[in-house]
């Protein structure tokens, strides 16, 4: 199943492990299970509410609040328990949640419908850990960046196909046939997932701590491991630019370029179709650049594309900026995600990811909370260069990492 780092690496090579090909056919079902769920509830919630803002915005709560109550919890039980069991169980989970909930909406009331998303996003705080530790144990590490790029391409895929597919689901079939759907497409997930090489058996009898001491630990380990500290850095300062912006898109279709607010769809469009050929052209690049260069690059462009929008006053520049910027945005998820599997120990990878999420998400939040309140009192344009002002500086918390690098080539040269 392995493949040895003599042999010729390419996306034969890649597709030729069974743990990459696996985990890309469960992450494709998980896709259509979670755009399905997430564009049927919205319209759903919009039409029985007469477009109520409160309930409404409990949907994003039920989505993303896990993140944070959730996942340094899911990271440290990711790393106690075996990660194919773990990753099967919560997939069976979240499609059994999704069926009593098409239950309860044949009997009862139609609020059940936010248990769904809650119910798989906090499952998913303790699958995706469980995901990368796979990747750290059977994937060769010459692979590891181009099977991230793979990951990453498929998100992106759906960013562009996720809304139309859960749209037309719901608008077509309704919502019982949409909930259906999501149940499905989990168990599907978990199918694939049985396909996995077996769990391997504790190599030695480990001595038996507390779950406190275990996440004591994590923090502990991350505090001591320079390059992860150096990303934790690098993250808060992605996480504040990218929460400063991420309110005020519609701004600069309305203020800025004086268009009416719907246009707002055409540049994420514009964005989504950037990333999927990033993807590609990332799968590239992988195979000859480290992933803190990918990185510094994927937000040096990000940086590039903030400016860009906030100075433009046509719509075509604003919306060649947001492509611009999406077509390098998966340099940064794999960079982070490649950098994550190899200064982490097995052992700690869920912890490490629990500890950096919720760091990146946090900062996020800060800035999305105060952006309106800026905006009363700056321009746009100040907004958005602070943006990248926080891109540079986070590029900058990279430097040492990739000066260790560029020593490290120096020495294997003169060897």
């Amino acid at each position: 199943m392995e493949i040895t780092s003599n042999e010729k690496l390419g996306m034969g090579a890649l597709f030729q492990n069974q743990v990459i090909r696996t985990i890309l056919l469960s992450v494709l079902f998980l896709q259509i299970g979670i755009w399905v769920r997430n564009y049927s509830i919205l319209l759903y919630v919009i039409e029985k509410t007469n477009e109520n803002p409160v309930a409404v915005s409990l949907i994003s709560v039920a989505e993303f609040a896990p993140i944070f109550l959730f996942s340094f919890i899911g990271g440290t039980f990711a790393d106690r328990w075996r990660p194919k069991r773990t990753m099967v169980w919560c997939d069976v989970l979240s499609a059994a949640s999704v069926f009593i909930v098409l239950l309860t909406l044949f009997f009862g009331s139609w609020k059940v419908i936010f248990f769904a998303t809650l119910v798989s996003s906090i499952l998913s705080q303790f699958s995706q850990p469980s995901g990368m530790k796979l990747f750290k144990l059977y994937v060769p590490a010459e692979l590891i960046q181009m099977g991230m790029s793979m990951y990453q391409t498929i998100f992106a895929l759906f960013m562009i196909l996720g809304p139309v597919l859960g749209t037309f689901v719901y608008q077509h079939f309704g919502i019982l046939t949409a909930v259906a759907i999501m149940g499905i497409a989990f168990l599907c997930s978990a199918a694939v997932l049985l396909m996995l090489p077996a769990d391997p058996a504790p190599a030695e009898e480990k001595p038996k701590t507390t779950l406190v001491e275990e996440m004591k630990e994590g923090f502990r380990y991350v505090l001591n491991s320079r390059p992860l500290t150096l990303l934790g850095g690098c993250f808060a300062a992605a996480g504040l630019a990218i929460g400063l912006t991420q309110p005020l898109g519609v701004f600069l279709i309305t203020e800025r370029l004086g268009l009416p607010k719907e246009d707002l769809q055409w540049l994420m469009a514009a964005f989504g179709i950037g990333m999927i050929l990033g993807g590609g052209i990332t799968v590239g690049l992988s195979k000859k650049m480290p992933p803190q260069m990918l990185l510094a690059i994927g937000m040096g462009a990000s940086a590039i594309g903030f400016i860009g929008m906030g100075l433009s006053a046509a719509f075509w520049l604003t919306l060649t900026a947001q492509f611009f910027s999406g077509v390098f945005m998966p340099c940064i998820h794999i960079g982070i995600n490649t950098m994550i599997l190899q200064n982490t120990e097995e052992a700690f990878i869920g912890r490490v990811n629990g500890i950096l999420t919720p760091l990146f998400m946090g900062a996020m939040v800060i800035t999305m909370s105060t952006a309106g309140w800026l905006k009363t009192h700056l321009s746009i344009v100040y907004i958005y260069e602070a943006a990248a002002l926080l891109l540079v500086i986070g590029i900058l918390s990279l430097l040492p990492l990739m000066k260790k690098d560029a020593v490290n080539k120096g020495i294997k040269e003169e060897i």
